[in-house]
């Protein structure tokens, strides 16, 4: 193999499986001399690419953890198994998933061949997810399709029924694509509305990159999309003084619980409290609040202490 590029990036992908290599296994997969592999492999080193090398009869090279996460070199079966992942957790908006999920999806799915794309179709066409039930399901690709926009700074058009069930075409300029644990939400400049707004992306419809570049403008909170998100959903509907105490530190609690609401303070090593203004549902932030798993007592809001009292009794009914 006489090309060189061509063989620096076999030889990469022969080092990123985990096993160790011999310089002379290396030299006959790669049908050159182990001379030109020590060279090959300087080479790598001199990109950043980290490749340790060991002496001795059993000595041979193989890549290891370094400061930074190198290119990956995927095979097919790899790039298929990849892409089903992050489109099985993306389309449902689960918690933890983020934004650098969707970036990483669309990225890989910008690149794959179409033989390829069409197997993570047929896979994803063909399975059914087991999801908590509370959140809306999304067609992976209208994420992907956005997080592109996202990125690139590019105007996004797209169809949109609104809560009321009223439709209607926008064409924006997106600014941050925003997970609660439930939905997915975007952040972006409505140019027919001339203001920013929030969309729920499981009402996006037919997203299209116009390829029209623009220069982001100023938020009006500042750089924080999540307090744009809050502000719009306040507006919507009526907010919750939240008030709950948790016998569990705070730490414990605040992971459970969804970004959107917070994070509770301290009270002591074992307690903590929680005040927040929260535009969810009483029904849904009952459910919240059981799913942290400790004991918790409601201060306030009255509805919300009044739906956990009905909800107790009827859950103790049925067990009886």
């Amino acid at each position: 193999m006489t090309d060189t590029p061509a063989r620096l990036l076999n030889l990469l992908s022969l080092l990123q499986t985990p096993r160790e290599w011999p310089g002379s296994e290396l030299a006959e997969r790669l049908d050159v001399s182990q001379r030109t592999i020590r060279r090959d492999i300087d080479r790598l080193r001199d990109l950043g690419y980290p490749v340790e090398a060991t002496r001795g009869s059993v000595g041979g090279y193989r890549l290891v953890a370094g400061a930074a996460m190198p290119p990956l070199l995927l095979d097919d079966e790899e790039a298929v198994a990849i892409a089903v992942g992050l489109r099985a957790g993306a389309g449902h908006a689960i918690e933890g998933i983020e934004e650098a999920s969707v970036r990483a999806l669309a990225k890989l799915e910008q690149v794959l061949p179409s033989r390829l794309r069409h197997r993570v179709t047929t896979l994803q066409a063909a399975t059914i997810p087991l999801t908590r039930g509370d959140g809306a399901t999304i067609d992976p690709r209208t994420l992907t399709v956005i997080a592109g926009t996202v990125t690139a700074r590019e105007r996004l058009r797209f169809a949109y029924r609104a809560g009321d069930g009223s439709d209607s075409r926008r064409q924006v300029e997106p600014y941050r694509l925003v997970s609660t644990g439930r939905r997915w939400y975007l952040v972006a400049y409505d140019l027919g509305r001339e203001d920013w707004r929030t969309f729920r992306v499981d009402r996006v419809a037919e997203p299209f990159a116009t390829g029209a570049r623009f220069t982001p403008r100023e938020v009006p909170s500042g750089d924080d999309a999540m307090e744009l998100l809050r502000h719009s959903m306040s507006r919507r509907q009526p907010e919750h003084e939240l008030d709950v105490s948790f016998a569990a530190p705070a730490s414990y609690v605040a992971a459970r619980l969804p970004e959107t609401l917070g994070s509770p303070v301290a009270t002591g090593d074992e307690t903590c409290r929680l005040r927040a203004r929260a535009a969810d549902s009483v029904e849904w932030l009952a459910l919240r609040l059981a799913l942290v798993d400790c004991e918790f007592t409601v201060h306030g809001p009255a509805a919300l202490r009044d739906y956990v009292t009905d909800l107790a009794t009827r859950l103790t009914r049925a067990t009886s």
